[in-house]
């Protein structure tokens, strides 16, 4: 998935640690295998092999991603779409050699581009991609629901007071012994090489952030992120950071990629629709930085509280 993960857990001895951390990253790397568009022999890229084809009987892991996508993309209105495959393709292209993509690749890519392509049947367990040409692009959710799925196995191996990190997505189970929650520093706005200034505390739920401040090229003194909006096929400009909270990470994971498209205001609609969620947002305008935050963001925590445990 083009990430790192960390897993940060207590046990009550160090064979129950080491029995349970290896088999959460079995987890991983099993989801890896199957959800990575780097891999030309991940399940995923078989499907879109597939595309333009009759449907496809898929696995239990890639429908669940696959269904809650569905889900969150009529509930954006398709601000978050996991068809943006070729639109990332020529994105990646364009960082790598600072330059745009041409107006015909971008148009031809667009065409593409359209969750409604997308067909689920849940009774089969099958996906069909209506268009030949499609392409799948899992890296606004797929990390999060790894986070979970790797914390369930902790959990099922007596590990409940663990907490997986996976780049921005985190996903938290029971807080440390004697503590009320995990202690997250969210990325500073201004670099990611800055010490936090903003923390939230949680567990039993997931917690993602997402924005350009890695992931980023600049051509013709424009900033363009590695986050493309699934309409106009273009990357997005103006600088943007979104961090949600979740009862599960999958959902934080895909609303802080949908929130960087809509913004805010948009954003936020969508945010109250979710039951247990809450979202922060800084955006750069005219040069001044701008923080707005929903009533159900859990409260950021003192840096220096030893009330809870780091992670960031």
């Amino acid at each position: 998935m083009g990430a790192l993960f960390k897993i940060v857990l207590y046990a009550p001895d160090e064979s129950t640690a080491t029995a349970a951390s290896r088999a959460a990253f079995d987890r991983i790397a099993a989801l890896d295998h199957i959800m990575s568009d780097y891999r030309s022999d991940s399940e995923l890229m078989q499907l879109c092999r597939a595309a333009g084809g009759p449907a496809v009987s898929i696995s239990e892991d890639l429908y669940r991603v696959m269904a809650a996508a569905q889900a969150l993309s009529e509930q954006s209105e398709g601000a978050f779409d996991i068809t943006v495959g070729p639109l990332v393709q020529l994105w990646r292209r364009a960082r790598r050699r600072h330059e745009l993509p041409e107006s015909e690749r971008l148009a031809a890519a667009l065409e593409l581009v359209g969750y409604q392509n997308v067909v689920l049947d849940a009774k089969k367990r099958t996906a069909r991609l209506l268009k030949p040409g499609m392409r799948l692009d899992l890296g606004g959710i797929a990390k999060g629901d790894a986070a979970d799925q790797s914390l369930l196995v902790l959990q099922r191996n007596g590990i409940p007071a663990a907490l997986v990190a996976a780049a921005g997505d985190i996903a938290a189970g029971d807080p440390p012994p004697h503590r009320p929650y995990w202690r997250i520093g969210i990325e500073a706005f201004e670099s990611p090489a800055k010490a936090p200034s903003d923390f939230v505390g949680i567990h039993n739920s997931g917690v993602s952030t997402s924005g350009d401040s890695e992931q980023h090229v600049e051509i013709g003194g424009v900033r363009y992120s590695h986050i493309v909006d699934p309409k106009t096929g273009m990357a997005l400009t103006g600088r943007r950071s979104a961090t949600v909270t979740a009862p599960q990470d999958i959902t934080a994971d895909c609303c802080a990629t949908a929130l960087c498209v809509m913004g805010a205001e948009r954003g936020f609609k969508l945010i109250a629709q979710l039951p247990g969620a809450g979202a922060l947002m800084v955006e750069e305008e005219s040069g001044q930085i701008h923080k707005y935050q929903t009533s159900g963001f859990p409260e950021g925590t003192r840096p220096n509280s030893n009330a809870g445990a780091d992670a960031q």
